[in-house]
């Protein structure tokens, strides 16, 4: 049982202890995160490295008063054991448990949701000039790791907040580097020095003296600040930022918590930005995660004696085969490069990379750049694949538009994460690709029904001569036999998995196993499915769609996307370009308009009514309603002497030529 952390409700609690306690803390939050991660899973790495810094920035402040913005969210696991959220952190990550990154809905003290990063600096500028312009009075810090500082918007916070001179603090979290007892303490002394308050106050005063000397005192400050500089710029490894109008303190020690309160206390005050460099280890006080803190960033559930992580039985996950095809293809084509933006285990590159270490591309948290990067790679006569997870793409819109499709270029988007992406919840779901997607010119767009055609799909969208998008789940895939050899589909073509003449359900990629499930129960029950595998969005098999349409005039359409410009809008588009004299009852099954959260897929997906068992509700439901107004609609006509009398076998009767949606 701990003998501290269970006494703290509240950062107010915290700064009850001595700071001679501080250690001991540290070392029982150490604990509650490897209790609660070994069991739930999480971002186990980042967190263990940041527990000294999190509790000095609660002893030092006032949260929520002070404003802390994180990035990325995921390193907030201490700021959660400390701002009330202990007895409910067994729940973390878990459906309708506290989230895995901040969230403002969640408590007060978070005041910016974040999963995505480099965004940190931007809003906490926001923030301090919003204070400023209403008079109030409050610390704002941004705390940025040092992976988020290759993003590009960090850097436009940081030259922002330079020019305009606004009170805050940018804390930078740097766990890439190794601390160094001696450059750690030589640095804390010149920081202590150069920053302090009598300092500052002495530099000012002395400034001051040299301007006031008649003549050659402005030429005399002038050169005095130069050797200033020049001083710094030896001494101190932060030049880069003070060029860009910051306060450099630092590196700091992360893990010495004296250190950092001291560092924070004599910086409360000051005016103007600030950054503090920190040197934290990912995974401190767990050996096997400081050791490989690339494996241990975002952990599965394992044992904590060991360090193995509990391995589920299950097929082969869509990413591993995606990086297995995509080493098969590149043997045979040495044109063919692999691109990341800072996942190169979680997209499969990094497999990728130990085949071919110079054709492999990790370009850090720029997703922009790598959209770029790729396009030029491409009209050189490479063959680009950025492999992005779907929400990380969405970083990059812009450059997909500009400077990929408005000038065709032949790159691959492999898109991994693509629908419902679990624990990681709202910032991450994939759920909005189609729609953004599918209305940019020359762009193809692909989702295989498993992880076999996917791997015939991937040579398609390479060898496709325009820009192509593959999206895939995450996880296992259905355990399918890989053909021995990847061949190239037709670009637009659908499959026809089942014949049927009541409805037919049109399928895109996660969701094509799901209706032949579905079509089996349906079938059952005396009604003929047809089921199809679309394949392609965008172009999309509209002769097979409409077809099917004609001959069933009851069509079903599934996806695991945001309903709104979705497959479905796409479907109903090409149903409404072609003229007909039937009527077809269409229903499209997607993801409500609504913010998907966190939890396990299966939960998540049964909520959202898109299992198995939520699918065979609804399209039964909507069948029986067809069945109905077709009931009546029969009726009618023989009421009004029609020559049609509505079928015995409950085929639709033909009605007005019109096209109804559910």
């Amino acid at each position: 049982m701990s003998k501290f952390l269970q006494k703290i409700n509240s950062p107010q609690d915290l700064k009850s202890l001595s700071r001679e306690n501080l250690p001991d803390l540290a070392a029982e939050i150490r604990d509650a995160l490897l209790n609660t991660i070994s069991k739930t899973g999480g971002h186990l790495g980042s967190n263990m490295g940041v527990v000294e810094l999190t509790i000095a920035l609660h002893y030092v402040y006032e949260s929520p008063k002070d404003m802390f913005i994180w990035d990325v969210g995921h390193q907030t696991y201490v700021h959660k054991l400390l701002t009330g959220r202990r007895d409910r952190f067994h729940t973390l990550r878990q459906y309708e448990g506290l989230s895995g990154f901040t969230k403002r809905e969640e408590n007060e003290h978070d005041h910016w949701n974040c999963g995505h990063g480099g965004t940190s600096i931007s809003a906490a500028l926001a923030f301090a000039k919003a204070r400023d312009l209403k008079k109030e009075d409050h610390n704002v810090l941004a705390i940025i790791g040092d992976g988020s500082m290759t993003a590009g918007m960090a850097f436009e916070g940081l030259n922002h907040t330079g020019h305009l001179q606004t009170d805050m603090v940018v804390v930078l979290n740097d766990n890439e580097m190794s601390i160094s007892n001696n450059v750690g303490g030589m640095s804390a002394h010149l920081s202590q020095i150069m920053t302090g308050q009598v300092m500052t106050k002495i530099k000012r005063e002395i400034d001051q003296l040299l301007l006031a000397i008649p003549g050659i005192g402005k030429d005399i400050s002038r050169y005095a600040h130069k050797i200033d500089e020049a001083i710094k710029g030896v001494f101190i490894p932060g030049r880069l930022f003070e060029d860009l109008g910051f306060r450099y303190i630092g590196p700091i020690d992360g893990h010495n918590t004296d250190a950092l309160i001291e560092t924070f206390e004599a910086i409360k005050g000051l005016k103007g930005p600030t950054l503090v460099h920190v040197i934290t280890r990912k995974g401190k006080g767990y050996k096997v995660a400081e050791e490989k803190a690339n494996v241990w960033h975002g952990a599965s559930p394992f044992d904590i004696e060991t360090g193995v992580f509990h391995k589920k039985a299950s097929n082969p996950n869509y990413t591993s085969v995606f990086a297995q095809a995509l080493i098969d293809l590149a043997k045979e084509d040495e044109t063919i490069i692999g691109i990341t933006a800072a996942m190169p285990d979680g997209t499969g590159i990094s497999k990728f990379g130990k085949e071919f270490p110079e054709r492999t591309f990790d370009v850090g948290m720029a997703e922009q750049h790598a959209v770029d990067f790729a396009g030029a790679m491409a009209l050189k006569g490479l063959r680009p694949v950025a492999a992005i997870y779907s929400t990380f793409l969405q970083r990059a819109y812009d450059q997909v538009v500009h400077d990929v499709c408005l000038m065709n270029i032949p790159v691959v988007f492999a898109m991994d994460r693509a629908g419902i992406v679990g624990e990681d919840g709202a910032t991450h779901q994939g759920l909005y690709d189609i729609a953004y997607l599918r209305t940019l010119p020359n762009m193809v767009i692909m989702a295989p029904k498993d992880e076999n055609e996917m791997r015939h799909m991937l040579k398609t969208a390479i060898y496709h001569n325009g820009p192509a998008a593959l999206r895939y789940p995450r996880g296992a895939g259905l355990g399918v036999d890989l053909d021995p050899e990847i061949q190239e589909m037709e670009i637009g073509k659908g499959e026809v998995l089942k014949e049927g003449t009541d409805i037919a359900l049109v399928a895109y990629g996660h969701m094509v196993r799901p209706a032949e499930n579905v079509a089996k129960k349906l079938e059952e029950q005396g009604i003929s499915v047809a089921v199809i595998n679309a394949r392609f969005v965008k172009p999309l098999d509209e002769e097979l769609v409409l077809r099917y349409a004609r001959a069933t005039q009851c069509m079903v359409t599934l996806e695991e996307h945001s309903e709104q410009g979705g497959f479905g809008s796409a479907v109903l588009e090409a149903l409404h370009k072609e003229p007909s004299d039937q009527a077809f009852q269409v229903k499209c099954i997607g993801v409500a308009d609504i913010v998907v959260e966190h939890g396990a897929p299966a939960l998540v997906r049964r909520d959202l009514k898109i299992d198995e068992e939520g699918l065979l509700e609804t399209i039964s439901q909507f069948y029986g309603q067809v069945m109905e107004m077709s009931l009546v609609s029969g009726m009618n006509h023989q009421n009004n002497g029609s020559k049609h009398s509505h079928p015995s076998n409950g085929a639709k009767e033909t009605v007005k030529p019109t096209l109804r949606t559910a």
